[in-house]
């Protein structure tokens, strides 16, 4: 692998990064709180070593990239991402160990919103602008940015964007992939300005909108509340966040289709199909199971099931209900939806909507080749037959997902958690949702965790927002051979 030139992208993608942190400063200064000097100061070195890594690096030319290369910078670029992304946090103070500023970063940039914050309400604006902003960055992803942004980054532009976006089928909606990644950028940006916009008119300050904006758009989860949306205790917030949760849930290139005046793409693609109708199917079994059991009326149980049932589902993680009060079907199909997770081509988090429809195909198809052994039958979607390939990626994904959250909950209980903790804790760490059931539930965070088993989730945290294969594959072997 051209190492020389690894790390010249990932230089320049850490300058970049650095070069963000003027928007939290911007706002500690206006309200002159104590996080301005951390920002400063991490600005300062977050763009000191990209810049040495350019400069060192920058005679490093190449006309294509590698999947393997293209693998190692989005793995690597992401790591240096959440290395950086905590320098805010520690240089404030704010924790106790590196540890735990680390955990917060990568917990921000893959969008899983696990935090171990026990007090967000007395950290500095600027920071919890900066922890908010970050996820916003990660939700459409730092490299597809990069690729929007800078265009040098078309030399195997393609390889980064699969090694960042995996997915069963890589949507591509321009031959250029740096006009795709342009056009993603665009739509989640324009999103979130209406967002923000209904949030405002709701009565909600510029500052809280914008943070809850950038964490509801990348199916994040941190507010800067520590109820979090909880604390408005409004219908419309709620509405308003459901609303988005569930766009942003949904795959982007749809969304793209409905701003070129073409919404019936919604309804033909499959995906959507299966995820609406997961979607109403779960609020409305949750919704009559805690009515008369947890809730008087039947909208107070609406309300609060919607709510819970779309934020777990779109793996966002925000929480207006301590759910494991609730019955226990309601928790287990909230547990359950951990592992669902959104649409692929969304900001979600999961398995995704798509694998698991051609997982049910697959398991269809073999039971009718049992009762039909000579017919010929092919997996298809929005009619058109799956590859064979795609299939064996899929059933290899789901088998390797399931394999690691076993091994990674056998793991963090070694440590000394409890069962239901790890088994939910890295449930949620992988499927980037944040709340989980145990000491991480929804009224609860991550201090709690043994260091160790931070440094266990934050892998998992990695897994899940770059879908196993990118992170899993530097573990083999013949990865590094030549």
């Amino acid at each position: 692998m051209r190492w020389r030139y690894i790390f010249k992208v990932v230089g320049i993608l850490t300058l970049f990064l650095g070069l963000t942190m003027i928007f939290p400063i911007c706002f500690g200064l206006f309200y002159k709180d104590q996080s301005v000097i951390p920002l400063f100061k991490s600005m300062g070195i977050t763009v000191l070593v990209g810049s040495l890594l350019y400069i060192c690096f920058r005679k490093s030319e190449t006309e294509f990239i590698s999947q393997r290369e293209g693998m190692a910078i989005v793995a690597i670029g992401w790591t240096a991402a959440g290395l950086f992304g905590a320098l805010p946090f520690s240089a404030a103070g704010i924790f106790d160990h590196f540890v735990d500023a680390f955990f917060e970063s990568v917990s921000g940039f893959t969008t899983t919103g696990a935090s171990v914050l026990t007090d967000i309400e007395a950290v500095p604006k600027g920071l919890l602008f900066w922890r908010s902003f970050i996820q916003w960055l990660g939700g459409m992803g730092i490299i597809v940015l990069s690729l929007a942004i800078l265009p040098f980054l078309g030399v195997g532009g393609m390889q980064l964007y699969k090694a960042e976006v995996p997915s069963p089928v890589p949507d591509k909606l321009k031959p250029r992939i740096r006009d795709t990644a342009m056009i993603l950028w665009k739509v989640y940006a324009l999103i979130s300005l209406a967002e923000t916009i209904l949030l405002m008119a709701g009565g909600m300050d510029l500052y809280d909108a914008l943070c809850h904006t950038f964490t509801t758009m990348p199916t994040g989860g941190f507010s800067t509340k520590n109820a979090s949306i909880a604390h408005f205790n409004s219908i419309y917030f709620d509405i308003i966040i459901i609303i988005f949760m569930l766009l942003a849930g949904i795959n982007f290139s749809l969304h793209y289709q409905l701003l070129r005046g073409k919404p019936s793409a919604f309804w033909r693609d499959s995906e959507f199909r299966f995820f609406l109708a997961t979607v109403i199917l779960l609020i409305l079994v949750v919704s009559f199971n805690i009515y008369g059991s947890v809730y008087e009326s039947i909208g107070q149980s609406l309300r609060y099931g919607a709510f819970q049932v779309v934020s777990i589902l779109t793996t966002t993680g925000f929480a207006t209900a301590d759910y494991e009060q609730w019955p226990a079907m309601s928790q287990l199909i909230l547990l359950l939806c951990m592992f669902l997770g959104a649409s692929a081509g969304s900001t979600g988090g999961g398995m995704k909507c798509l694998r698991v429809m051609l997982y049910f195909k697959y398991c269809y198809k073999e039971l009718f080749s049992l009762i039909h052994p000579h017919a010929v039958t092919h997996i298809k979607i929005a009619g058109k037959a799956v590859p064979e390939d795609v299939m064996r990626s899929v059933l290899g994904f789901l088998g390797l997902y399931m394999g690691l959250f076993a091994f990674c909950s056998v793991l963090l209980a070694g440590l000394g958690v409890d069962f239901t903790t790890s088994f939910a804790a890295v449930a949620a760490s992988m499927g980037n949702i944040g709340p989980g059931f145990g000491i991480v539930g929804p009224v609860e965070n991550y201090a709690q965790i043994p260091y160790l088993g931070k440094w266990l989730l934050i892998w998992c945290m990695l897994l899940g927002r770059l879908e196993i294969y990118t992170v899993i594959i530097l573990l083999v072997p013949e990865f590094w051979r030549k």
